[in-house]
Formats: C-alpha cells, structure tokens, sequence
C-alpha cells in the first residue's frame, strides 16, 4: 500500500513449516537418533536379558541392614556439611564474576567472553575429577569435596547468574543512571531487586544436587557416605549397600522438601 511517495510493507503472518522443512529435519532427527543408538549399543534384548542379573543384585540387598545406619549418621551429616559449604563458597566465587559475564552490564565485549569461558571451564570439569585434584593437593577428607563442588558449583551459579541478569528489565536501570545513580547504586536498586528470586531459585536448587554430587565424591576419599558405600560394595555385603542407599534416599528427599518450603516461602 502507498501513500504519496510512501510506501508501507506488511509482511505476511508465517504460517506452519511446510512438508519440504519438516520432512528432512524429521530424516536428520532420526538418522542421529540411530547413529547415537548404534554408539551406545542400545539392545532391547541385552536388557531383557541382564533383567535376572538385576533381580538377583536387588535381592542381595534385602533386607537392609537397619543395624548399620547407625554407622551412617556421621558420613551424613559430614555429605550436608560437603554440600552446604560447597554452595556457599559457589555463590561467593560467582558474584564477583556474574556481574561482568552478564552481557548488558560488562564493560567490554573482551571482558565479557573471557569470564563466560572462564565459566565454561570450571562447570566442564566433573566434580569427581576436581575431588581427585584436590585430594591430591589437600589429602583425603571433606575438604577435598568442598572445593570440587565449590569450583564447579561457581561455574554454574555464575552461568545462571549472569544469565538472569541479561533477562532484567533495562528501564530501571535507565532512571536510576538519568538520576545520576552510580554502578553499584544501579546494581543493588536496579539488577538485585529484579534477580534475587531467580537466583535463589538456582541456588537451592544447586544445593539439591550438591547433597547428590557429595555422597558420589565419598568414593574417591573426598569425605561423606560415598566411602562407606564404595567400601560396602567391594566388600560384598549388599545389606549394607542398601542401607547407604536408603540414607542417601533420605539426605536427597529431605533437602528437596527443605528447598521446597523455602521457595514457596519467597514466593
């Protein structure tokens, strides 16, 4: 349509994707659906086969040895301890670096890139292999396992943090900088008030999976149940490999029911 020397330009509303799209991403979806099968060796039959062998472990493990939990108590409360120190000390390395990894708020493009790697870095190494690090470094005990989880534990905090940030609505900050607010001012009444349910959120939830990750790390001598599950196992006696399980049952219920309470607390 054109008005005089004007010309408006209405484009169409796009409709669904037509069988030519739809059908080759249907092919490639399926043809990387076999390729990963045929890599993973996925058997329907080896499955069904390995079933007697499943049943037969399970019934060795009944019925748990009740009796043992009482040695369990200990590594217990020492995988919470792993688990809360390993968050805490997460969110203290994340703040400081979330802050300039956030794309609106980093003072260059330089800046920016160089911590998100950094970032990629500490959440890509596994925990057991930071627990293998700093077993190596610090000796065995819970320690090691606080520092595995609290490196990895920043990379992702930082990751989610700085991802929040760059979701926030920028008109506060606008009208605090048109005040002549300065950066931390803008930060604390403009970026805080808008992201601190979402990073609570991740935090607790960071907290579950830490309780999972600390009974793991156990296993290579960084503290917590995991070596007395490891140690168990290879001494046979599956009464008090279920008994391990059973309390790590309860430590990761019992932390999900605490997170919960709590983030419908803050909502």
């Amino acid at each position: 349509m054109s008005v005089g020397s004007l010309r408006f330009v209405v484009n169409p509303p796009r409709g669904p994707l037509g069988w030519w799209v739809l059908l080759p991403a249907v092919g490639i979806s399926l043809a990387a659906l076999w390729w990963s099968a045929i890599g993973t060796h996925l058997s329907v039959s080896g499955f069904i086969d390995g079933l007697p062998w499943i049943a037969d472990f399970l019934g060795r493990m009944l019925p748990p040895n009740f009796a043992f939990m009482e040695k369990l108590v200990k590594p217990a409360i020492e995988t919470i301890q792993i688990a809360l120190w390993g968050t805490l000390l997460g969110i203290v390395l994340a703040l400081p670096v979330c802050f300039f990894a956030a794309r609106n708020l980093s003072p260059h493009a330089a800046v920016f890139h160089g911590l998100r790697q950094v970032l990629n870095v500490m959440r890509g190494i596994n925990e057991i292999i930071l627990a293998l690090i700093f077993v190596a470094a610090v000796g065995l005990g819970p320690f090691a396992g606080v520092l595995a989880i609290a490196i990895h534990g920043a990379g992702m905090l930082g990751k989610f943090f700085a991802e929040a940030i760059e979701e926030i609505d920028e008109g506060p900050l606008d009208a605090l900088r048109a005040a002549g607010a300065g950066t931390v001012q803008r930060i604390v009444f403009g970026v805080l008030p808008q992201v601190l349910p979402a990073w609570v959120g991740v935090v607790l939830y960071r907290f579950e999976t830490n309780i999972r990750v600390s009974t793991v790390l156990g296993m290579v001598g960084a503290g917590g149940i995991g070596f007395e599950l490891i140690s168990s196992m290879k001494l046979f006696a599956y009464e008090d490999t279920a008994a391990c399980v059973l309390v790590i049952l309860i430590l990761v219920l019992g932390a999900d029911l605490v997170s919960s309470k709590l983030r419908a607390m803050i909502r």
